[in-house]
């Protein structure tokens, strides 16, 4: 069995061991890469309404990490955020920001769907702010719906994300391998800016494309994954999950092949 690991390279090892011991043979070809935004003015300024935000989204672990680098750089004390409450998007992102001392809610889905359902959206009637810590183009969906609902969000841009260069090398031996022996390969879909350089990559290769059978996060990416296939007219396979944690792609993966 086949498996093509997307995920940003320092979070791919996880999975990649996972499947590697239930005898997939894995290809690690990242679709994102992740690197740092200076620290400007306009973020400084952002890290001093902190004082007066009650809630902070933080998207990932690279998100963590710029945050509270910055964070330091701002001349904010961490003991003068302790009245926020903090959610982590997903396991290793909580995990990272333990790292610092700090405890956050986690939405059982991983998406931004998913955060809006935590009865936290629900029960706090004093939230009034909320900062997102995120990348470039990540997390419209729940920004503009905290603006719907007259909440004022702190947009702090901490890193900007491509697809790697060495990834188009990686695909193009993909390509070959396909062309010399064509089989389904299983692949999880974790953003849309992730779909849409894979929907680049595959351009001029649609049967490699329609010989995919995609894991994708959320309902949302799930709709975006359907609005695509029905407007190329492609015909691929794909499943929702809820979560990226190995154990959850493995056990989907199993399921489904005892579907087929």
């Amino acid at each position: 069995m086949q498996f093509i690991n997307t995920r940003p390279a320092d979070r791919a090892q996880a999975l990649t061991e996972c499947l590697a011991r239930s005898g997939f043979q894995v290809l690690n070809l990242p679709l994102l890469e992740l690197n740092a935004l200076p620290y400007s003015e306009k973020l400084q300024q952002l890290y001093a309404q902190l004082l007066e935000t009650q809630m902070i989204v933080v998207v990932s672990p690279t998100a963590v990490n710029i945050g509270m680098q910055y964070l330091q750089q701002s001349g904010v004390l961490q003991s003068q955020l302790n009245h926020i409450q903090w959610i982590a998007v997903g396991q290793t992102t909580a995990r990272t920001l333990e790292a610092y001392g700090i405890q956050s809610l986690i939405p059982a889905v991983e998406t931004s769907e998913g955060m809006l359902s935590l009865p936290i959206f629900q029960n706090r009637s004093d939230l009034t702010r909320i900062a997102f810590w995120r990348g470039e183009g990540g997390r419209q969906f729940m920004m503009q719906h905290c603006l719907d609902h007259h909440i004022q969000v702190l947009n702090f841009l901490l890193y900007e994300r491509h697809c790697p260069a060495s990834s188009a090398v990686k695909f193009s031996q993909l390509i070959t391998s396909f062309s010399e022996n064509p089989q389904t390969y299983w692949m999880c879909v974790s953003s849309e800016a992730s779909w849409k350089n894979w929907l680049s990559l595959c351009q001029e290769h649609t049967s490699l494309l329609q010989n995919c059978h995609y894991l994708v996060l959320g309902e949302r990416l799930y709709q975006v994954l359907q609005h695509d296939e029905n407007k190329a007219q492609y015909h691929f396979r794909f499943s929702k999950i809820l979560n990226l944690h190995p154990n959850t792609v493995l056990e989907k993966i199993t399921e489904l092949q005892r579907e087929l």
